[in-house]
């Protein structure tokens, strides 16, 4: 298929894999090379010389290139050197009056080493060189080819057409060095190659490493003889270095392999995926073929648009691979997340990995418990492999298409499973889920023996290329369908989905179990301390509301109607295990108690509040104090008087309290300040940390209250059914402002959520967000950068973002956590009180997160 060895380039005898045959600085014959130095003066040229220049090879070397090339050409040769991009770059010169006589020629020049290499064909003149243009429609119609099979296949057809070549394959290398024809396309008079597998040997690692360096290669007769250059090497003894040479002779080991296979012409375009390369283009043809330079540029950029567009290809499948992944975690969360253990829900969640890994039978090993489905190993016989699992994948998805290759008891079950792919659902290494794939067997169609690809010659050690290409059928036992990348890639993810159960099931359990042995020492610190406070204060009214009564019957209706009011509050709180309760409900039981005849004149108006417990006798004693106030001496001491409340959100989610008493009594501002004025007007700012204004209009009493935002725990329409359970709070103080002006730091290791997450930060004004995935990463920007504030992943895959957590407070720098295991991931110890947003998150839960530290923070 291609080079055994680059027979124009010095070989590095420590990387070879076969014994080099080793032709120093040979050119194919067809064209012609000089090199230059920086200062222009020639260092090599080839023995063909002699016709193009007029002077013998070793007459020209010396001599400075404006001697014998023209003004105008030199002058082309050296701005398209200033242009090149790096020490890999060709660049290429079509019809050049290369000595200033009117002769032109297709040049192509590229640096090597210390030298300029300039090498020339002759121009094909009368005929069409515009080749380049024709790539921009193949590419277009290659980009509506839907399956990555029908994209090979479309191009190997559109570069036949550019060429001529009789075949045209598209060859991809396996992990092991083997290549397999995935496409091609015929003349319709030669064989096909297609399905065929060639073994490593056949194009050996340095031949490929040549591809990644350069393109293209060409042969174009294999007959064609090679001419040396001269000198064979330079001053320092080494050997022009001709790897970007398109010109440059291959091994003879090559050429007999070309010709064993009867091919008189080939050419090969490399496939190149992310630096590494992929597969080639492999062209051949039955009888001699030269190709202009500008055919052969257009095939060059032909191949690598290719090669973007398969990409591509790839990357779209990658993707919609990960949307089916992100699919499979939310539908397990769903059905295991709430279960009592992980193989309670086992039946269910294994069918949802089913329609995304294909398997033939699992295995739940968890606690030492065993749940199988499907075609698996016996109970006894996966514990014995559960102990190799240990060493062999501990803390990360493990996988093989052939267990009994590396785990010999297999043997004994070989017939249920020969392909296993494991995922640990624990930290340390002993609970599990096991895939398993049945035996596949396949024959596998080979361009001849693999074991036989290359033997020993007639010549002793010299090397020859084998000389049957038939094809060799190969039965392959013991192996399963091969897991894809795709395929381990999702079980990866689902492997952490599996382990944020798992960890969430224990936290349940562990939590449960603490709390039960704490519940009786909780219940009874908790009814201590509620005794407590409200002994000490009723102890402050009995001590208080002496001084508004004048006798005894009159303190002790004062005193008994406060502490009915506090009694009234704490039924209602404690009436669905102490939850918020109703502001309606409040004011609606203190007219009750005390002006039952006048319910039609007290008016609520707005959203009703929900108000946490600890504010709730607060604001019972509150209301207490207006209702009996306003039955004594105002709206409600006559038949008149009516009471309007309206309740409302401010702004920032506290609860505003508009009390306005009109048509009772003319009022006047009162002379002296009792117990119950003090009530009204300092409880609130004092206990709860509002504001009370309270004036005294003749019209009547006009309070306005604000109760922050802390002490609500929802607003809700009138008259709908009470929900017992905190609801989402309101969006606290935006804090974000006084933070942006710094850098942001984002840990995340997964590039989509932390891309994510960037927009969400920088719609808050950061206008500097640094983005890290692992925890030495982020430390570095720590030390690099002035961050104000940080979101940190909980998980970072084998790490946790503790210790970026750690860094943080100690330089004071406030941040959040992001964990799709729970608000309880990370939350004790030092971190207990950072507050976490809950994955899938949005941009009112991270502001209200903000604004929770910031306000802890003071």
């Amino acid at each position: 298929m291609a080079d055994y060895e680059d027979a124009a380039r010095p070989v590095d005898l420590s990387t070879c894999d076969l014994e080099p045959i080793h032709i120093i600085g040979r050119i194919q014959s067809f064209g012609w090379l000089l090199s230059f130095s920086s200062d222009w003066i020639i260092n090599h040229v080839s023995l063909n010389c002699e016709a193009l220049f007029g002077k013998a090879p070793r007459d020209l070397i010396g001599l400075s290139a404006t001697e014998f090339l023209g003004v105008s050409a030199l002058h082309d040769i050296r701005t398209r050197l200033q242009i090149l991009g790096s020490t890999n770059a060709v660049e290429r010169m079509f019809e050049i009056n290369l000595l200033g006589d009117g002769q032109v020629f297709d040049l192509a020049v590229h640096p090597s080493g210390r030298s300029f290499v300039l090498e020339i064909e002759p121009h094909e003149g009368g005929k069409r060189r515009d080749f380049v243009s024709y790539v921009r429609p193949m590419i277009e119609r290659l980009r509506s080819a839907p399956t990555i099979e029908q994209l090979c296949t479309s191009a190997a057809r559109h570069l036949r057409g550019l060429t001529g070549f009789d075949r045209v394959m598209i060859y991809r290398f396996e992990g092991d060095g083997a290549g397999e024809v995935i496409a091609e396309s015929l003349n319709g008079m030669v064989d096909s190659f297609k399905g065929q597998h060639f073994p490593a040997s056949d194009i050996p690692a340095q031949a490929r490493r040549l591809y990644t360096r350069n393109m293209l290669r060409i042969i174009s007769d294999i007959d064609d003889p090679t001419v040396p250059i001269y000198p064979a090497t330079g001053p320092n003894g080494d050997p022009l270095d001709l790897t970007m040479s398109g010109l440059r002779a291959v091994s003879p080991i090559h050429i007999e392999y070309l010709r064993n296979m009867g091919v008189r012409a080939s050419m090969s375009v490399s496939i190149m995926r992310r630096g590494k390369l992929w597969g080639l283009m492999a062209c051949h043809h039955y009888s001699p073929l030269i190709l202009s330079y500008s055919v052969r540029t257009a095939a060059e950029l032909f191949g690598e648009f290719f090669a973007y567009l398969l990409e591509q290809k790839e990357t779209d499948f990658s993707l919609e691979k990960r949307a089916e992944s992100m699919r499979l975690h939310d539908e397990i969360m769903a059905r295991v997340a709430s279960g009592g253990s992980l193989l309670e829900a086992f039946d269910e969640f294994t069918d949802s990995i089913g329609q995304v890994i294909p398997f033939d039978g699992v295995v739940g090993w968890v606690d030492g418990r065993f749940l199988a489905h499907g075609s698996t190993p016996s109970e006894e016989q996966f514990s014995a492999l559960a102990r190799f699992l240990n060493t062999a994948g501990a803390s990360t998805v493990w996988s093989t298409d052939n267990i009994g290759a590396v785990y010999d008891p297999a043997a004994e079950w070989i017939d249920k499973a020969a392909g296993l792919l494991a995922l640990p659902v624990s930290r340390s290494p002993r609970d599990y889920i096991v895939l398993f794939r049945a035996e596949h067997v396949r024959e596998m169609k080979w361009a001849g023996n693999p074991e036989k690809a290359v033997e020993l010659g007639p010549n002793g050690s010299r090397l020859t290329p084998r000389k049957s290409f038939e094809i060799w059928k190969e039965e392959r036992r013991g192996y399963a369908r091969a897991w894809t990348d795709e395929e381990v890639s999702t079980a990866e993810s689902l492997r952490i989905t599996l382990l944020e159960v798992v960890l969430r099931l224990s936290e349940a359990a562990h939590n449960e179990r603490e709390q039960a042995s704490l519940q009786q020492d909780m219940l009874i610190a908790e009814l201590n301390h509620r005794v407590r406070n409200i002994l000490n204060l009723i102890r402050g009214l009995v001590a208080q509301s002496k001084e508004g009564a004048r006798t005894i019957d009159e303190f002790a209706e004062i005193v008994g109607s406060r502490i009915h009011a506090l009694a009234r509050a704490h039924d209602q709180v404690t009436r669905v295990d102490w939850s918020p309760s109703s502001l309606y409900d409040l004011i609606r039981t203190e007219t009750e108690a005390y002006a039952s005849h006048s319910l039609d004149r007290v008016v609520i108006e707005g959203p009703d509040a929900l108000i946490a417990p600890g504010a709730f006798t607060t604001l019972a004693l509150v209301i207490h104090e207006l209702v009996t106030n306003s039955c004594k001496y105002g709206a409600l001491s006559d038949s008149r008087g009516v009471i309007q409340i309206v309740l409302s959100r401010g702004d920032d989610g506290s609860l505003e309290i508009d009390w306005r008493e009109e048509g009772g009594p003319p009022v006047k501002t009162p002379t002296r300040r009792g117990f119950g004025s003090t009530i009204i007007e300092r409880t609130i700012p004092h206990e709860l940390g509002g504001s009370a204004s309270v004036i005294y209009p003749e019209e009547g009493l006009h309070a306005l209250f604000v109760v922050p935002v802390d002490h609500i725990s929802s607003f809700e329409t009138p008259g709908a059914p009470r929900r017992t359970t905190v609801s989402e709070p309101p969006q606290p103080a935006d804090f974000t402002a006084e933070l942006a002006g710094g850098v942001a730091l984002i840990v995340e290791d997964n590039v989509i959520i932390a891309m994510e997450a960037e927009d969400i930060l920088r719609g808050f004004g950061f206008s500097d967000c640094r983005i890290a995935g692992s925890v030495d990463t982020a430390m570095d920007v720590l030390d690099a950068a002035e961050v104000s504030f940080a979101m940190l992943d909980v998980n970072l895959g084998k790490d946790t973002s503790a210790p970026i957590a750690s860094a943080l407070q100690e330089r004071g720098i406030p941040f959040i956590f992001a964990s799709g295991y729970g608000e309880r991931s990370l939350q004790n110890g030092e971190f207990k009180r950072v507050p976490v947003v809950t994955k899938p998150y949005g941009e009112r839960d991270v502001r209200a997160a903000i604004g929770r530290v910031m306000k802890a923070r003071g």
